[in-house]
């Protein structure tokens, strides 16, 4: 291979990715919202799993990615290991549409779809328009990688060299097998790898081999093992059952290798060197043109046996989900480890879809709001009652909160960067605030715990009138902040409506409770020092009440896009 080749290879290889990853972020985009509600209907059948993991990878055209959203999906505890199963098998049906679609051979509406998908994209008003413009861009910038690809690699058809090469490949599948899986493993796509492959089938350089499926098929079957690295690679560090997600994925592909293996071995010996399934591929793969002659359409061929092979290893492997599962639960043995610090819905790796992930920063938002719910309560039980105890866990909690609130926030910087919608951009916006507001109600919390603390170390009292109007505001208290959390999870307006007028309420207590407070001390019928604790806990818990209504605003922001 020539330099000038090479320098082909490479760049039509670059363009290639380039145009697939564009049209993957436009796909994205245009489905938004529809991906997450793909996967909130997920369930524990398979078949649901399987479906929505081909569409999902059919749109971000690259198993290798879905895979590795499975894996932080797992982490992040939004599915369980049966549904990333089913899940898993779908993605490696989704994608085989890349290789179809390359099939087609469209080269010539390439540089059509690149000028009409750049005037969309940079001239048109909505933003869905755009985002269709940069599908149809990444569509044509991918083809014309594809056309380069195919013709630096067209030198090859006269070379004895690869000829050699090629047929020692068909003599071991072996050999094959390892070469798909080293070059996907190392280019980290399989879409990438098997379109190098299907362009060196459009250059003709298969033509010229007897039986090319022979030694095509292995290469095949080792590039769907590579793509396995990719997730592998992305469970690193994750919880054990993100590595059992990943090594799901890799068993999938590994016995399917082999049980296909072992069908065209014995196909071999019982029809004596003839095939049936690559009859059939054939069959259904029709001709195309090279050169001015009529040849079989090799590409075309690849892409049908790479469908074939997935289908086929699904309907095999679907049955044997729960076995899939129990195997990486033995070969990757262990317990999980509650870390209440830790970030629990959150992961990296589902960044690749923000409309995912936003729902993730909401879910792992509400978690931290319940925490910062239970520590006030803990607080003021400690001031009721004069437990000691329960005012260091405040403390350490009031940390758990405070590494929360970091560790979000650190999320939604990297998530702001992504491609949002106009939506999820002004939710992002607002969950920096909803952070900052559930941080300050922790603070308050621990104000609260500061004064149980200085109650029980100056042996102050109250009257039984003091601690009932304090646990009457309390109360209402209490409910606000858990309607204001349950409206932010489920974006119910109408509840956040409400928290305004609860709002009131507790204002009107605080300024009550002040006065008829005041009028006690100055009937000396509770101590000076009593007194002034007393205020202060109603002033930070109309300050609590003050942030569970900010909470609130961010929830009805929503309803104006």
């Amino acid at each position: 291979m020539t330099a000038k080749m090479l320098m082909t290879l490479f760049g039509g290889l670059g363009l290639f990715l380039y145009g697939m990853t564009i049209m993957s972020d436009g796909l994205k985009n245009i489905a938004g919202d529809r991906m997450k509600r793909l996967l909130e209907i997920l369930t524990n059948n398979r078949l649901m799993g399987i479906l929505v993991g081909t569409i999902v990878t059919a749109i971000i055209q690259s198993s290798s990615a879905t895979t590795v959203m499975v894996v932080g999906f797992v982490n992040a505890g939004l599915m369980n290991l049966l549904q990333a199963t089913g899940v898993i098998m779908g993605a490696n049906i989704g994608t085989t549409i890349t290789a179809q679609l390359i099939a087609f051979k469209i080269t010539d509406y390439a540089t059509l779809a690149i000028g009409l998908g750049t005037i969309l994209y940079l001239f048109a008003k909505k933003n869905k328009t755009k985002q269709i413009g940069g599908v149809i861009l990444g569509f044509g910038i991918l083809f014309i990688g594809m056309n380069f690809m195919s013709d630096s690699m067209k030198p090859l058809r006269d070379y004895e060299g690869f000829k050699t090469i090629l047929i020692s490949f068909s003599k071991n599948p072996f050999l094959g097998v390892l070469a798909g899986f080293v070059f996907t493993a190392i280019i980290q796509s399989s879409s990438a790898s098997i379109g190098l492959l299907q362009a060196l089938a459009i250059s003709g350089a298969f033509n010229n081999v007897p039986n090319p499926l022979q030694l095509i098929v292995p290469i095949l079957m080792g590039q769907n093992i590579g793509t396995c690295v990719t997730s592998m690679l992305s469970s690193i560090g994750a919880s054990i059952s993100a590595k059992r997600a990943s090594f799901i994925h890799l068993l999938f592909n590994v016995i399917g290798t082999i049980v296909f293996l072992m069908i065209l071995w014995i196909g071999r010996w019982i029809f004596k060197g003839d095939t049936p399934i690559f009859n059939f591929i054939v069959s259904i793969s029709g001709t195309t043109t090279l050169n001015g002659q009529v040849v079989a359409d090799i590409s075309r061929q690849i892409a049908n046996f790479h469908t074939l092979f997935n289908i086929s290893n699904t309907i095999i492997l679907l049955p044997f989900g729960k076995f899939l599962v129990r195997i990486a639960e033995k070969v990757l043995a262990g317990e999980e480890k509650e870390d209440l610090g830790g970030l629990k819905f959150l992961d990296e790796r589902i960044l690749e879809n923000p409309a995912i992930a936003v729902g993730q920063v909401v879910k792992e938002t509400v978690r931290m709001g319940r925490i910062a719910l239970e520590n006030m309560n803990r607080a003021l039980q400690a001031f009721f009652t004069g437990n000691e105890k329960l005012i260091e866990e405040v403390f350490e909690k009031e940390k758990i909160i405070n590494q929360l609130n970091r560790d979000i926030t650190h999320y939604l910087i990297k998530l702001s960067n992504s491609n949002l919608s106009e939506k999820d951009e002004i939710r992002t916006t607002n969950l920096y605030h909803t952070l900052s507001d559930i941080e300050r109600i922790g603070d308050h919390s621990e104000n609260l715990a500061e004064l149980a603390q200085y109650k029980i170390e100056h042996n102050l009292s109250f009257s039984n009138i003091a601690f009932d109007e304090l646990k009457g505001m309390v109360k209402k208290i209490n409910n606000m902040i858990s309607d204001v959390i349950t409206s932010l999870e489920t974006d119910d307006i109408d509840l956040a409506k409400t928290i305004y007028e609860k709002e009131d309420e507790v204002d009107k207590l605080e300024e009550n409770y002040r006065a008829e407070h005041i009028q006690r001390l100055n009937r000396q019928l509770c101590h000076p020092s009593s007194g002034v604790i007393f205020l202060d806990v109603l002033s930070n818990l109309e300050r609590i009440a003050d942030h569970a209504t900010n909470i609130s605003k961010t929830v009805l922001d929503l309803k104006e896009v």
